[in-house]
Formats: C-alpha cells, structure tokens, sequence
C-alpha cells in the first residue's frame, strides 16, 4: 500500500524515455547565453533560467492541485525554473530516476523516500505536500464496522506490497487483534471491486484515492486510517530530490520549494480555482471524483501547529523510521536530520 504501484512499469517507458532524455546532469544547469549575449552588448542582463523535471508519484489528481496552481500561476517562472512535469509508470520509477539523477525533483509517499535511504540511496526530503499517511482499511458503511477489531474473523485483501501486512498488522494489534484471526487474500490492485463483490470485509487502499472514488460510485464507506489506529503520523507525500543537487545547486532547490509552497497556499486558500487549473491542465480527470478527493486532502495539506507548509516535523519522521524498522520495511533508523532539510522552506 505504500506507495502506489498501479500502472504497468512498461505501459509508459517510451513516453519516459523521450520526455526525460534531456533530463540528466545537463538540464540543471543555468542557461547563461541570452546574459552573455546581453553583457556582452551592455544591456542588463537577464534572469538564468534552469530546466527541471519534476517526476509526480502517479497520474495527476487532486493532491497535485498545488502544483499545477503554482504552474498556471508562473510561480516556477517567476523563480527563474522552467519546469517540466512527467507522470511516472510507477512510484519505483520515480525513485529510481531521481536517484540516477535522471531527474531534477519527484514526489513519493513519505516511506517510499525513507526505504530509498535505507537500501543506501542518495535521496532527501525537501518538504512534505501532506502530512499525515494516505493509506488504511477501507470497509463499506453498510458493513457497520465500528474499528478494525470487527474484522476478526472476516477476511482483508492486500495488494500483496509488504508494507500492505505492516498495515493490517498495525491497525489489528492497536485494537487487540492478532493477525492470525484475519484471513488474507492478495486481490492486488483490485480491492474496490473485491470489497464491492462482497468477496472480502476490507482492504488495505488509498483514503483519499481508493476511499473517495467508491463513496462517489454510489458506495461509501468507512476507513481506518493508519495514524489513528496505531500508526505513526509520518508524510503521506514529500517532494524529494538528491543530497548531491543540494549540494551543486541550492538555489534551485530553494525556488523550486518556494514556488510549490505558494502554490499550495493558493490552493488552501482558493481551493476551488486550483480544481478548475488542474483539471484544464489534464482535461480526462473526473470532475465530481477530483473534486471529492480534493475536500479530503485538504486537511491533510494542513501542518497545524502554526508551521509553515511543507514543514517536515522531526518527531513524525523518528515515529515513521521506528514504525518501519518495526515491521521489517527497513534495516536500520533513518533519523531526521538524514532523512529531509526544512532549510529550504521559504
């Protein structure tokens, strides 16, 4: 469940290829021909413009809101980026091109970005676009599940992702179950249509994806969400880029986090004029299904706490690190200095 794994890793390896393909080491660099050219004939010159590519976590939808206001509003141009945005075949993909340096920035769940660390990766956070976990059981309300203990003896789907079970496991022990009492099927990325078949209780999904997309089918629902049932509060999403760009270039890095701040503020703001630029931008997005999903990310966009947006709070990611080296999804602790920087919040 962490992460999201759903399109075939073949299906847009082309369109990857070609739209990343001059997305190496060559595309951060400043572009300084149009400033030489204009020094050279005495005139001012003019604002270095850096090429990005910024690598989504899955297909647009709603919690990109904030990044395609900040596109239609020229907050990238304004910082001087000329930003490109690719829709990945899967979440590994966007982990590994930016830890090739295939690419400049990529989204992922905030424990996609920690597993990278983990396996030796040279992966950072450099802001969090959600603050709480996206996953955990989703039933149907006519089930009337009052929490996850109901589900004993009944039968969950996972997709068959590891941290699926850690999940499953999380919730089920927070509320006195063992997992043993729960019987498991693997429906893969199956589980709305399972859940709906009545072939299964629950499953583990997606709340603001999964979840909302069944409510506005004509079948709600009721969720458990990780954070609430024993889970740590971790990052559902995080922008992320590599500890070397930082190091070459962090100015890029400042305006490329400066200009999706604004953006999300905007959306916060204005929710409903982030929904209209994001659907023009990807014109096949259902509207009465994007706009449900973006009424449930609100709140989570939200730092409380009077913090900054995006801010990535320490004691969160020690509770994520300590959650996932708990169920086996990591080998050693990624502490939270290692793990992201705010340093670049604006």
């Amino acid at each position: 469940m962490i992460g999201r794994y759903r399109l075939p890793l073949a299906a847009l390896s082309c369109v990857l290829s070609i739209a990343l393909g001059a997305c190496g080491s060559t595309t951060s660099s400043r572009t300084t021909s149009a400033a030489s050219v204009a020094s050279a004939q005495g005139a001012a010159p003019l604002a270095r413009t850096t090429k990005a590519t910024l690598i989504l976590d899955f297909t647009p939808n709603a919690v990109h809101a904030g990044i395609y206001r900040a596109l239609a509003a020229g907050y990238y141009k304004r910082e001087n980026i000329d930003l490109r945005v690719v829709e990945p075949t899967s979440t590994q993909e966007t982990l590994k091109l930016i830890d090739a340096g295939r690419a400049q920035f990529g989204l992922a769940d905030g424990s996609d970005v920690a597993g990278l660390i983990d396996s030796g990766g040279d992966a950072q956070a450099v802001m969090a676009l959600v603050q709480r976990p996206l996953g955990g059981l989703i039933a149907l309300a006519s089930e009337h599940l009052r929490s996850p203990a109901d589900l004993a003896g009944k039968t969950v789907g996972v997709t068959g992702v590891p941290s699926d079970e850690a999940v499953l496991d999380t919730e089920l022990h927070d509320v006195g179950v063992r997992p043993k009492q729960v019987k498991l099927v693997t429906v893969g990325f199956n589980g709305g249509q399972a859940l709906v078949a009545g072939r299964i209780a629950a499953f583990t999904g997606f709340i603001p994806d999964d979840g909302v997309a069944l409510t506005v089918s004509g079948h709600p629902i009721t969720a458990f969400a990780l954070d609430q049932y024993g889970g740590p509060a971790y990052p559902g999403l995080v922008a992320f880029t590599r500890r070397g760009l930082i190091a070459s270039d962090p100015q890029l890095v400042r305006d490329f986090v400066a200009a999706t701040v604004h953006g999300y503020e905007d959306t916060l703001a204005d929710p409903s004029r982030s929904l209209a630029e994001l659907e023009a931008a990807n014109p096949t997005l259902p509207r009465k299904l994007t706009a449900a999903s973006l009424k449930v990310y609100l709140p989570l966009f939200a730092t409380g706490h009077k913090l900054p947006f995006g801010t990535l709070q320490a004691a969160n990611v020690e509770a994520m690190s300590k959650w996932m080296l708990g169920a086996g999804l990591i080998h050693e602790p990624v502490t939270p200095s290692r793990y992201g920087t705010n340093a670049f919040l604006p």
